[in-house]
């Protein structure tokens, strides 16, 4: 059987675990050669790594630090340096610090916003020169950028709608070169970023369907966007939260 997005490459930033590592074992799946980042945790990297070539694939693990702009270009450069070229970016690194407005320190709100936003914008940038005609720029945002839904999600509400106000942007500047981009927004997710048990009860019965989604779900939506029956998708936030929204 022929694979979806053979001959393809993609960068997928945060990829060794959770969600990012479900998107670059899709997307390897496909046909597609992935390079991904991690921040700290090298052995899990490495072993996903190994997982994809043994299958078969090809993957390149990147060591980089997501709020160091610089480190972000050299994790492009490194894509495009092993591959020849780069067709499909996945910004999905993210971090979440919760706090309520009176307790939240100024750190950690230039934390999120070096984490969650900065590195978006920074890695377009740097990915596009590379891409052609067909390239696909995909954001993993978050539900949080329409519902904060609970107290202590400000900052990290606010970052996920100005992800989804840049893939606007940037999808006027880049539509002109054939370059589709946009976000998706997961809802409660099954995730290593939101295990906790007490979390997950709290917010199980306002998913319409009645459980938290899973990470190959949230990859699925991904791999449609970077598939060329989605070419003429672009601008939009594209909702994938079981009903939580409802």
């Amino acid at each position: 059987m022929s694979k979806p997005l053979s001959g393809k490459i993609a960068l997928v930033t945060g990829g060794s675990r959770g969600i990012g590592a479900a998107i670059v074992r899709r997307l390897a799946h496909d046909g597609v050669a992935v390079a991904f980042t991690y921040a700290a945790s090298a052995e899990k990297a490495e072993a996903l790594a190994a997982e994809i070539t043994a299958a078969g694939g090809a993957a390149l693990a990147i060591q980089a630090d997501s709020a160091a702009p610089d480190s972000v270009r050299m994790a492009v450069a490194r894509t495009v340096g092993q591959f020849g070229r780069l067709d499909i970016l996945v910004n999905n690194a993210g971090i979440l610090l919760r706090g309520v407005v009176d307790e939240f320190s100024l750190d950690d709100f230039d934390r999120m916003v070096a984490v969650n936003v900065k590195p978006v914008f920074v890695a377009t940038q740097a990915a596009v020169p590379h891409m052609g005609e067909g390239g696909r720029v995909i954001t993993v945002g978050s539900v949080t950028a329409d519902r904060s839904g609970f107290p202590g999600a400000s900052v990290y509400s606010m970052t996920k709608g100005a992800v989804a106000a840049l893939t606007r942007g940037l999808a006027r500047d880049l539509g002109p070169r054939g370059i589709t981009v946009n976000v998706i927004q997961p809802g409660p997710t099954e995730t290593d970023m939101n295990a906790d048990e007490q979390a997950q009860a709290m917010v199980r019965p306002l998913m319409t369907l009645g459980r938290l989604g899973k990470d190959a779900e949230i990859a699925s939506l991904v791999a449609y966007l970077a598939g060329p029956e989605a070419s003429f998708i672009t601008g939009s936030a594209l909702t994938i939260d079981g009903g939580y929204l409802a």
